[in-house]
């Protein structure tokens, strides 16, 4: 099994490993520190050895960060964890509504007279420091350098990842690594800069056409990189990594001679403060340009060849999810659990040799679980599907040729009528989405509100974002690109996106549908006007839709038809690579609405 169901942190842990973390605060002269959920390479996921946030407070959600001060340590998170952090923490840590209160506004209100609070400068981006301090300007709090002191009492801290790095085929990258490189560099003469800092593992990967194994269900690799104007890059990675060549235009340095290297840079160095940790601003100081990360649209925008692995990819894929829920329909309420459903998905998934790992550990919650947006089952939580229950089923797959990830809500027995209407809503809301034309320049923020107006119209909403980006087998959450209020960035053909709307209730069900698209050109209509460019989505996605959550009456004539359309192309696409039983449950799954 590529998941497990161990517990990782109990709340219980938290109280002594406090006590221990505000010893080392008192003798390093500090009234707190910052413990953030991030690496020295300032991606969202992070290797053992960096699971400071959750080995100190229990809480495993993929973002937020806990500020312990001598007599309250705030666990920050946001929206899509507020009731898993209740449950995960225990009561010497205080939970803080994040973004909402921020840590500046926060600091003032803990520290009225002032003090010191330390932080780990390559635990933090540069322009999240740059910007705390501004706002903490005036009020006697000082952000100060320090050591890592979770590092001090972690005394069984894993080691440092040192697997081998492999080749990503051309038939699946689309473009070497020499024309990347050289297409880069360029875009960084035409800048004016000489260089250009990459510290994001994802984007090293995609420049060098290379897939690691540092980061579980994520096929990157440490390491650290300067893209030079001249087409030459300076790779610094543990050489226990490096068991293929990379070809001339890459120099191997050790990790420790990276901060030498960036010390010597001459010239404007680009650099995406976002993600630069403190560290290396630090030594680059006012040589900075802040340009972004240069490898972070081009990943972006999928070539021809990655869209066409990622949509292979999509088509196995949900065969396995398909045999899936025809195994699930076949059981009666109450006879199976969390943990059994993750584990059938995961057998079905690894019938594909393509599949190289799963892309995140696999959502099952069923009835108040579903209602936990990221919620993980244990050994301790897991729970039985019983009769009313609705299923949140989350999952997707790391291929050679694409990763994949999608969310089906599943009826377990006779569903209440609320949670019909309120599927109903988010159904709208995704087939809303799926359906959209828009104008080319808008970003994410402009039109994430079409997934969000069915649930607006009754007075309901959630607190994630619409969609987020998705690599070409590299990471299921991947930047710039996202459909959300925050977001933008303006939406480009090759962009590879999640359309995931949902709805929760708190101790009661949770909803989600999750189809990934793909941004590509819309052909004109009759009509238009001919000067207006305009954009939709390429579904990538296709499962059947749990129709007997449907109240199929609050759907719209439009939004019948398309349902109705997108089944049937499950039914081609999907039914000639099924078994025979899997192929009777899709034909009824797939009837018209």
């Amino acid at each position: 099994m590529f998941q497990s169901f161990a517990v990782t942190a109990r709340p219980e842990q938290g109280p002594p490993r406090l006590a221990a973390l505000r010893a080392e605060l008192a003798q390093a002269g500090l009234d707190g520190f910052l413990i953030p959920r991030a690496d020295a390479h300032q991606g969202e996921y992070v290797a053992p050895r960096d699971e400071r946030l959750a080995w100190l407070t229990g809480f495993t959600g993929s973002a937020g960060f806990c500020v312990a001060l001598s007599d309250i340590a705030g666990v920050f998170v946001d929206g899509r964890y507020r009731t898993q952090v209740k449950a995960q923490v225990a009561s010497d840590y205080t939970p803080v509504p994040w973004p909402e209160v921020g840590l500046s506004a926060w600091l003032k209100e803990q520290l009225p007279n002032g003090g010191k609070v330390g932080f780990d400068p390559w635990l933090h981006a540069a322009g999240q420091i740059s910007a705390a301090q501004k706002e903490l300007s005036g009020s006697g709090i000082e952000l100060v350098r320090s050591d890592n002191l979770v590092d001090r009492v972690w005394n069984d801290q894993p080691e440092p990842p040192l697997n081998p790095i492999k080749a990503h085929p051309l038939e699946f990258a689309g473009e070497t690594a020499e024309s990347k490189i050289t297409r880069l560099a360029k875009g960084l003469r035409d800048a004016g800069c000489s260089a250009a800092v990459i510290t994001l593992p994802d984007s090293i990967m995609w420049l060098l056409n290379i897939r690691g194994s540092d980061i579980g269900y994520n096929p990157v690799a440490h390491g650290f990189a300067i893209l030079h104007a001249d087409g030459l890059v300076d790779l610094f990675m543990a050489k226990e990594k490096l068991v293929i060549p990379l070809g001339d235009s890459v120099n191997i340095h050790e990790p420790n001679a990276f901060l030498d290297s960036l010390a010597a840079l001459d010239g404007k160095v680009q650099v995406d403060l976002g993600t630069l940790p403190q560290a290396v601003a630090d030594i680059l100081s006012d040589r900075m340009i802040d340009g972004g990360d240069p490898c972070a649209l081009p990943k972006a925008c999928k070539n021809p060849a990655e869209i066409a692995g990622s949509a292979e990819a999509h088509l196995r894929d949900a065969v396995a999810v398909v045999e899936t829920l025809c195994w699930l329909d076949a059981h009666s309420p109450g006879t199976v659990t969390e943990t059994q459903v993750v584990t059938r998905l995961e057998e079905n998934r690894r019938r594909d040799n393509a599949l190289q790992d799963i892309s995140f550990d696999t959502i099952a919650g069923t009835g108040p679980n579903g209602a936990i947006m990221h919620y993980r089952v244990t050994e301790e939580t897991d729970s039985l599907l019983k009769d009313g229950h609705i299923l949140v089923l989350d999952s997707g797959g790391q291929y050679l040729d694409g990763t994949t990830d999608i969310t089906r809500t599943i009826a377990i027995g006779e569903v209440g009528e609320v949670e019909k209407t309120c599927f109903t809503r988010v159904l709208k809301g995704m087939i809303n989405m799926s359906m959209l034309r828009w104008p080319v320049g808008l970003a994410g923020r402009d039109i994430e509100c079409i997934a969000r107006a069915p649930l607006w119209a009754a007075g309901q909403d959630f607190n994630h974002g619409v969609g987020h980006g998705v690599g070409a087998y590299l990471s299921v959450h991947e930047g710039p690109q996202r459909l959300s209020r925050v977001s933008s960035v303006p939406l480009q053909p090759g962009m590879i996106l999640s359309n995931e709307p949902g709805y929760y209730r708190e101790d009661a069900f949770g909803i989600r549908i999750e189809n990934l698209v793909a941004v590509q050109e819309a052909p004109a209509l009759p009509g238009g006007d001919a000067e207006r460019a305009m954009l939709n989505w390429r579904t990538l996605t296709f499962v059947p839709i749990d129709q007997r959550l449907i109240v199929v009456e609050m759907l719209t004539t439009d939004e019948r038809d398309w349902l109705n359309a997108y089944h049937r192309d499950v039914a081609e696409k999907i039914r000639p690579r099924l078994g025979a039983e899997a192929q009777l449950w899709l034909d009824a799954a797939t009837g018209p609405v």
